[in-house]
């Protein structure tokens, strides 16, 4: 698991981004959460652990696994039923891991969750309210949107938001897991281009509990050309931010979308102990208006376009409109019929039969 990430820098990075055109509530009358941000990025929302609380918990989509403080865990008198390990971005750590009964975000409610007890010293240094995190393997259990102008949050476990998201759909992929790694929860991995490194994909994990995007200097035969030309920060830079040097600006692409000049950084230094991993970095979710990750069929939407009608009722509107615009009939007129007594068959006419009006595409001959 990915944890934690330390504060890099400000989202504001001049990437022209389409404006997410969505309302002030979730789509299809879902319940959302109006959570609050850390330095316009991370997202903190009320969250309660075994009927307690609420408590301030970070979300991060880029944690496997829940996260309590220990003075929390010693609270609500959780239990170590033994240890996991957690991987970091530059370092690797063993913490306790316990069950909760219940785990539960706004209306919605996750049973016997699995929780890790580590210390939120990092996350803490920016916001001393904050007592956990809430991983995928709470989130993973519904379908999530993400929107930053409008401060909102939708989880949604009926599936009923897909019908009202368009964009373009971005496949998620699976990375292999580590021998020693618990089967937890998928990793929200995405494949992009970076101008940087030729035309190697790069393997990018989606982060909402990060402000900026990395690189693991781990990752050397994909990352090999860029981590040459990383810098080091200033002696004016915080503790957390020298622990970072500055990568060249990068070309992203994303899917059919380019973003420009997107500033990427890479730990100056990771433990020995660090286990391999098959993504390259992190791609944080703050880097874009809005974000709609659907779990069930493995896809994510960048900046995704909210419409009033759901897709099946859209689509259902369109096909009886093209219906309606080609139902004027052509009936065969027969003629005479008397002719044939006679020996003679008059040659077939046609014409025009209106069964319903033919709305704007009328063909002459229908009546309207």
């Amino acid at each position: 698991m990915k944890y934690p990430i330390q504060l890099l820098l400000c989202v504001g990075l001049g990437i022209n981004l389409s404006a997410l055109q969505a309302e002030h509530h979730c789509p299809g009358n879902i319940d959302g959460i109006t959570p609050r941000f850390i330095q316009r990025a991370l997202i903190v929302i009320p969250v309660k652990i075994n009927r307690a609380g609420p408590f301030d918990f970070m979300l991060d989509t880029g944690t496997q696994i829940t996260v309590v403080d220990p003075l929390l865990a010693s609270e609500i008198g959780l239990k170590s039923e033994g240890t996991v390990g957690l991987v970091k971005t530059a370092s690797y750590s063993q913490a306790s891991v316990a069950t909760l009964d219940t785990l539960e975000a706004g209306s919605h409610v996750v049973a016997n969750s699995y929780v890790v007890v580590e210390d939120l010293e990092q996350i803490q240094a920016a916001d001393r309210r904050i007592r956990g995190v809430l991983g995928e393997n709470f989130l993973a259990h519904f379908d999530l949107l993400i929107d930053y102008p409008q401060r909102l949050l939708c989880l949604d476990e009926a599936r009923m938001m897909q019908e009202y998201v368009r964009g373009e759909r971005i496949p998620l992929v699976a990375p292999q897991r580590p021998e020693n790694e618990l089967p937890l929860t998928e990793r929200l991995v995405i494949p992009v281009r970076l101008s940087g490194t030729g035309s190697r994909q790069v393997l990018l994990q989606l982060d909402s509990g990060s402000d900026g995007p990395i690189l693991y200097a781990a990752n050397k035969k994909t990352v090999l050309p860029l981590l040459k030309r990383a810098k080091l920060r200033g002696d004016n830079s915080s503790k957390s931010q020298q622990s970072f040097a500055l990568l060249p600006p990068q070309d992203m692409r994303v899917g059919s979308r380019t973003f420009s000049q997107v500033p990427f950084v890479t730990p100056v230094s990771t433990a020995q102990n660090l286990p391999d991993r098959e993504e390259d970095g992190v791609l944080p979710t703050a880097l874009f208006n809005g974000v709609y990750i659907n779990f069930a069929h493995h896809y994510v939407v960048f900046n995704p376009e909210i419409v009033a009608k759901p897709r099946s009722i859209h689509l259902a509107e369109k096909s009886a409109n093209r219906t309606d615009t080609s139902r004027c009939q052509l009936t065969i007129n027969r003629g005479d019929t008397s002719g044939r007594s006679q020996g003679r068959r008059s040659a077939p006419s046609l014409s025009v039969a209106e069964s319903r009006p033919c709305g704007n595409h009328s063909r002459q001959g229908c009546k309207s």
